[in-house]
């Protein structure tokens, strides 16, 4: 990384000083101001030239697209789950493209340690004395890959939960802040192959959206194969910076949402639970936990992102809805019985959306 890298949290090498770990964090630096702020009715237009430019690189995938920058202007992070060769490295690399913010892939394997993604401290001698200057590691990017997650063991895939939750990194005593926009997009293969390591539940939780990447159709891969084989290689072109989507992200916050409607998407949450008046029979015969508080706040985010990609600037009722599958799928647990059985976590969901009535407004 070089130290111009707008995602290096100081000079590549800061000389350590003692911080007592009660101190408070240093706060992440501000975005480089833009010329005034993001209109609603921009929100869109900007979003939909990111999906324009990103689908000159990526064939078909629309729902993933869109998921995933959902995510990003939601100032959280997503999981993809499918086998490999299915373009999940492309389309993060071509997203840093188009928005013109840095970019680190970490591919995970199992002797990966968790020094290796933060960064360490190494020992450099300098004018006659030694110092310890922390080096920072490919966590110190924008837009960071996270390939093939649940190859590397839990202790180092834990290594990403402080950097997620709290956008910065602490490594001997002193903390280090992610600069805005950080988004991690992790990749990992279905649990059933071989060498894979499940990822920890309060690890799940920190992805706003688990996306399920579908195989191309016969159409989409003869468009990959043109694209692919040919002579020319198709490329994206910027149409937003780093600031910019700060902004937007800070818009998307803005947007209010009518007590009826947070109301309907706690109600979502607590059917996921068995143990609530409101579960429905599948939940209470196969879910072991349900959703924590953060699938509630997923819900409502993702909503206010949904609103304003259609022109909206009011959270309805179907933007929860739409949400609710993506949002929930990885913070529900099934019991021995249900994966006995062979039910899903989607099912699960869709029979929660069947048995919760939408709120009447009077």
């Amino acid at each position: 990384m070089s130290p111009g890298n707008p995602a290096s949290p100081t000079p590549e090498s800061t000389v350590i000083s003692e911080v007592p770990m009660d101190a408070t964090p240093t706060a992440a630096p501000p975005a480089a101001p833009i010329a005034g702020h993001i209109a609603p009715e921009a929100f869109a237009e900007r979003a939909a030239a990111i999906e324009r430019e990103v689908g000159k690189v990526i064939v078909g995938q629309n729902q993933l697209v869109r998921q995933a920058m959902t995510c990003l202007l939601a100032n959280g992070h997503a999981l993809l789950e499918g086998v490999p060769g299915l373009g999940k490295t492309m389309l993060v690399r071509t997203i840093a493209d188009v928005i013109d913010c840095s970019f680190n892939r970490i591919q995970f394997t199992p002797d990966l340690m968790p020094a290796d993604i933060t960064g360490t401290n190494i020992l450099i001698e300098e004018e006659g004395t030694r110092v310890f200057r922390f080096q920072p590691g490919p966590v110190f990017a924008n837009l960071v890959l996270a390939d093939e997650i649940n190859r590397a063991t839990p202790k180092t895939q834990s290594s990403l939960l402080e950097a997620m939750q709290e956008h910065q990194v602490t490594a001997a005593r002193q903390r280090y802040p992610l600069a805005p926009p950080f988004f991690v997009l992790a990749t990992q293969n279905p649990l059933e192959m071989e060498g894979t390591y499940p990822l920890p539940e309060a690890q799940l939780d920190r992805f706003l959206f688990k996306v399920m990447v579908p195989f191309p159709s016969e159409e989409d891969l003869v468009r990959i194969v043109d694209r692919t084989t040919g002579t020319e290689t198709p490329q994206a072109t910027k149409v937003c910076t780093a600031a910019e989507i700060v902004e937007m992200q800070r818009l998307a916050r803005a947007v209010p949402i009518a007590p009826h409607v947070a109301a309907y998407a706690v109600s979502v949450l607590a059917a996921t639970h068995p143990d609530q008046a409101r579960a429905p029979e599948l939940v209470r015969e196969y879910v072991r936990y349900g959703a924590s508080p953060r699938g509630a706040q997923a819900l409502v985010t993702a909503g206010k992102i949904f609103a304003l990609l259609d022109g909206r600037f009011n959270v309805a009722i179907d933007d929860v809805r739409v949400a609710a599958l993506p949002a929930l799928r990885h913070r529900i647990i099934l019991n021995f019985e249900g994966e006995a059985e062979g039910i899903t976590t989607e099912a699960v969901v869709r029979s929660i959306l069947d048995a919760v009535p939408a709120p009447s407004v009077e």
